[in-house]
This record gives C-alpha cells, structure tokens and sequence, in this order.
C-alpha cells in the first residue's frame, strides 16, 4: 500500500488524523482497491468514527493484493504531522508489504528537506466495522458547524453530556407554545445524579428549528437523546474545517445517534472523502426523570402535613413520637435548625407534652417515697412529719416541717429503701440545729 496527498486534500488528511485522535487512541488502516478506511473506537466503547477516502482524493494511490491492514498509534501520527503544514508540499505514505511491521510517512518539505518516519504497526488489527442505516431514523436536522459551536458555548467547558429534546412544533399544548414561544428543540446540560453535583451549573438552551437549524425533521411524540459532548466536539471542529454542515440522526433514548457531514444539497456520493460519527445514548429518557425532578416531593414535612400538601392522618403522626427519628424527620431538622424527636415533622409542643408527663410521673414516684419516709420518721421523732398531698397541687418533694415548708428532699435524711433494717433508722435521721435567740 503506498499514497500520496498534497495542497488540500494534506489539509483535509490532517483534519482527519486530528479529528480520530481526539475520539480514540488507534487508529485502524483498511486499504483495499476502492477505498481507504480509517477506524477508530474511544476506550469506553461510547463513540464510533470512520472515514473513508476514494482513491480521487490522493494524488497517488496504490494497493498491492486485494486488501490490507493495520493498526498504529494515533499519538505517533500526530507527531509525524507537527511540522506546519504551509511548509510541506506533499505526504508520502507507504507499507511495502502485507506482513511489514512498520509504516513509512515522509515528508516533503518546500526548502527540499525530507523527513522520513517509521511507525510500528500491528498487521493483525482487531477492526470493528459498524454501521446505521440512517433512513431508520426518523428524527434529523442539519446545521451549520458555527452555529452549533455557539450553542454549545452556552455551556459549561467541563460538561460530559448533553441531552437534545425535539418536539414537533405543530402538536405543542397551547399553554406550552406560549411559555417557550413556539421553540421545538431544547438543549439541556445532563448531570449524573449518583453523583454530587450541588455546585454544578444546569443549563437549558430552547431553540427555533427555523431560525437556527438548516433543515429539521421530527414527526410525533418528543424524543431525547443524551451523549457525549467531547466526541460531538471533535467531529464539529473537522466538518467546519471542510466548511461542510453536520446532521444528526436520531431516534429515541438508548438507541444509537449517526452524525455525518452534509454534502451541500447532494448525497455526498460526489463528494471523495465521507466520515460516520456513531455516539451511544444514555438508556434512561430524560423527558420523565426531568419532569420528576422539576417536582420533587417534599421530605420532612413539619406539623404533621403529608408529602402531597394534604394534612396527615392523626394516626400517622402519633407512630413518629416512639423509637428512633426518621430520615425525614433528620433531614428537615437539619434544614429548619429545630431538633425534633418525632416521626414526619413533630412539634415542639409535641416534647413539652413530653416532658410534662415524666415530670408528673417523677412527681408520683417522688410522693410515694416521701409518704413512706414519713411513715418511718413519725416512729421515731414527731418533729419530723411529711404530708402527702396531689403531686399537681404543690412542688415535687415539698415536706412540711415544723408547719413550714422545706424543698430537702427526704431522702438527704432518710434512706426511702424498703430493704433496709427498721432498726438503723434512728442512725439516718439528722435533727437541726434549734435556732439561737
């Protein structure tokens, strides 16, 4: 196999090594007596290139046997084709037999330098040759590579993919023609939702068919697809460099989109070189999970509302005040700065309940004892006496002394403990000091 190229056909060569290096790492050579094929595949297997030379295009071509192949390093080519191109007059390209474990390129240059470069190849490549039939796909539109790179300049540089919606003008709901004014096509920004994207930017971009596109052509219910933006990228800046449009075919999420230069008004079957950009899709539409999102419910709802603005069932927001919180109820106490204890928003009103009823239960409790000691000090002094009465009515452990009340608790004299020997009470009680006149 041997080819020469020069004036604007090296130019368009060189758009085309550039263009496979920033989509995939190898590039697959498929030579044979009709055409040359270059085939490249991105290492995450979401983007497909292939373009194709006719034997027009070189000054010099040549194959030796019915077909042949091979695969080199794109980043080696890319070296090769650092000197300026203004500078070389033409490009020589030349593996000498089938079974060769090198690839020749040599340059040309204006001021006679040559320079000769031999790239290890593989002769035995792993080629995958795919394909679409693009009158399958029912959704397409054609625009200019500058106008696209305008639309995607609306977007942030980092963005991985984006989703492109088409709608057919004609069947918008009134109420929708008139918010988005009759736009069929929407470009929206896609983030991944597994991951943690608070700080990043969501854009939409709503767009006119007839004002910004070519040509469009969407029949039926809104479709999405959402692909890489980086691919996308690469194949805009090599159909602009040919001053050639772009089209997309599409047909709904998942399913595979083709991109390929537009040939002015014919086929490109005139036309001595072609390309087929092939991007995979992301299988979950976005038309639903957008809509969804757009509306989300609402977790952690205070005083007992339900997630649907409706209010909750009593029954239903009695089960939050026993066990552990919940996660809404964690989360909306993050959001509001309260610290509730309930189940789906619980009052604070809800805890001072709370506490009101362990305070009257500490009280009963604190009157049983009180009332037993008392019991115990009138057998042995009858200074000392205590009076039970409803724990409501006064303070917990009020003792009446001498016919005046004390807060001391009972127990700072007396141990209230039923297992204790009766015989050492009279140790445990502490008289006081008679005041000095």
């Amino acid at each position: 196999m041997e080819f020469t190229l020069s004036g604007n056909a090296l130019k368009t060569f060189t758009r085309s090594i550039t263009c496979l290096a920033r989509i995939g790492n190898e590039l697959a050579i498929q030579a044979s007596s009709t055409k040359l094929t270059f085939h490249t595949l991105n290492s995450s297997r979401s983007a497909y290139l292939s373009i194709t030379f006719k034997p027009g295009f070189f000054d010099v071509y040549t194959v030796f046997g019915p077909q042949m192949q091979c695969s080199v390093l794109l980043k080696a080519i890319c070296s090769v084709l650092r000197t300026p191109i203004a500078s070389i007059d033409h490009l020589t390209v030349s593996l000498p037999n089938p079974d060769a474990s090198k690839v020749q390129w040599t340059l040309n240059c204006h001021n006679g330098m040559k320079k000769a470069y031999w790239i290890t190849c593989d002769v035995e490549p792993h080629i995958q040759n795919l394909s679409l039939d693009r009158t399958k796909l029912p959704s397409n539109f054609v625009l200019r590579p500058r106008d696209l790179n305008r639309l995607f300049s609306n977007f942030q540089t980092t963005l991985q993919e984006i989703t492109i919606i088409a709608t057919n003008p004609t069947c918008l709901p009134p109420d929708a023609a008139s918010e988005i004014g009759g736009k069929a096509v929407e470009l929206r920004s896609y983030i991944d939702p597994t991951k943690e994207n608070d700080s990043a930017l969501h854009t939409q971009l709503w767009i006119d068919p007839t004002e910004e596109f070519v040509q469009y052509n969407h029949i039926g219910s809104p479709v999405d697809v959402t692909f890489g933006v980086k691919e996308s990228k690469a194949f805009l800046s090599f159909c602009e460099g040919c001053e050639v449009d772009i089209q997309f075919y599409f047909d709904k999420a998942g399913e595979p989109i083709l991109v390929v230069p537009k040939f002015g008004l014919d086929d490109g079957s005139n036309s001595t070189f072609d390309a087929t950009l092939m991007l995979a899709t992301m299988l979950m539409s976005q038309l639903y999970t957008a809509s969804s999102s757009e509306n989300p419910q609402v977790v952690g709802t205070s005083y007992g509302q339900a997630n649907d603005g409706r209010q909750a069932p009593v029954q239903e927001r009695s089960k939050g005040n026993s066990g552990l919180p919940s996660d809404q109820t964690r989360i909306w106490s993050d959001l509001s700065g309260s610290r509730t204890k309930g189940g789906n928003g619980a009052e604070h009103g809800g805890e001072r309940n709370e506490n009101d009823n362990e305070q009257r239960e500490l009280q009963q409790i604190g009157a049983m004892h009180i009332s037993e000691a008392g019991r115990n000090m009138s057998d042995i002094h009858n200074d000392f006496h205590c009076v039970d009465k409803n724990p409501l009515e006064q303070p917990q452990g009020m003792v009446y002394l001498d016919g005046h009340a004390s807060q001391h608790h009972p127990s700072n004299w007396v141990d209230a403990d039923d297992d204790d020997d009766e015989g050492d009470e009279s140790e445990l009680c502490v008289q006081s000091t008679p005041p000095y006149h």
